[in-house]
């Protein structure tokens, strides 16, 4: 089984991180949808045969990053609420 690795941290420094962790996620999370939204409209507007392959990239590839970013704030949380913090 594999050692969570914020259980070295001090309260002060796993806050600190959460917090950036956070922002973080919640720009990332204002950035993926205002970037499904443009998608959606453009595959609206010009239609699926108009629109490149290239313009669906970006959007895969953000979900993608945004997994572990959350996996590493959901494991944060734990060990804040385990530290009763």
């Amino acid at each position: 089984m594999k050692k969570n690795i914020y259980e070295e941290l001090t309260n002060e420094k796993l806050l600190k991180k959460r917090g950036l962790l956070k922002g973080a996620s919640i720009g990332l999370g204002i950035v993926f949808v205002l970037a499904t939204t443009i998608l959606i409209y453009l595959l609206t507007a010009k239609g699926f045969k108009n629109v490149p392959i290239a313009t669906l990239i970006p959007v895969f590839t953000m979900s993608i990053t945004f997994i572990p970013l959350l996996i590493n704030l959901s494991l944060m949380n734990k060990e804040i609420k385990s530290r009763n913090l």
